[in-house]
């Protein structure tokens, strides 16, 4: 993705900017948010419409990419979105933004919910790694564990108490990233019936 000439805003500017955009309801309350969204569109299904799905995270028009609106706020997207896909092509590692709580534990619940609004715009796309029936499901529970419905709730249903629960919960968070290079794996390349993968060129 081609950002547009400008400087980039650092991320507690974007976390501003996002906070005073919320009378336009982007789906991305703040920068750990925005990150799991930008993840999710780099490792998701193909063909989807970048540009439009960054204009619905960050509460702006088409004319952020057409006419230069928001030109700062575009090139960060930009860059951190071609950050991601290069960490999940093997050139680095992934590094979620993940936010932390007062105890200095990680939170990745805005993250994880950001990555879920991507999947929550298409779901007939994603439907390979939501379905319970499919092997691939298991690569987003990670993530599901960590979002709630409308209403607050677990999606994934009240958690078994115990210790072990507790345990599993504290550190869901670090098979993120190995999960979603799968996910990403799985999407971006094509099966001819029992044939060696090939991927799509760039």
């Amino acid at each position: 993705m081609k950002a547009p000439s400008s400087s980039p805003m650092t991320e507690a500017e974007v976390e501003r900017w996002l906070k005073a955009r919320r009378v336009k309801k982007p789906l991305a309350r703040n920068y750990s948010m925005l990150d799991g969204y930008l993840t999710a569109m780099a490792a998701g299904p193909l063909d989807t419409n970048i540009a439009a799905l960054i204009c619905t995270a960050v509460g702006v028009g088409a004319g952020a990419f057409t006419h230069g609106h928001h030109s700062a706020l575009i090139m960060t997207v930009a860059n951190r979105y071609n950050a991601i896909g290069a960490a999940l092509d093997g050139h680095a590692e992934l590094q979620p933004h993940y936010r932390y709580k007062a105890n200095g534990e990680v939170d990745a619940r805005d993250w994880c919910e950001g990555f879920l609004a991507v999947v929550n715009q298409n779901r007939e796309e994603w439907r390979d790694v939501l379905d319970l029936e499919n092997h691939l499901h298991g690569l987003m529970l990670p993530v599901l564990i960590h979002c709630v419905d409308a209403q607050g709730r677990p999606l994934l249903g009240p958690p078994r108490e115990g210790p072990e629960t507790e345990a599993f919960l504290k550190q869901a968070y670090t098979d993120i990233p190995a999960c979603v290079a799968a996910i990403r794996e799985h999407y971006h390349v094509i099966h001819y019936d029992d044939a060696a993968p090939v991927r799509r060129a760039k």
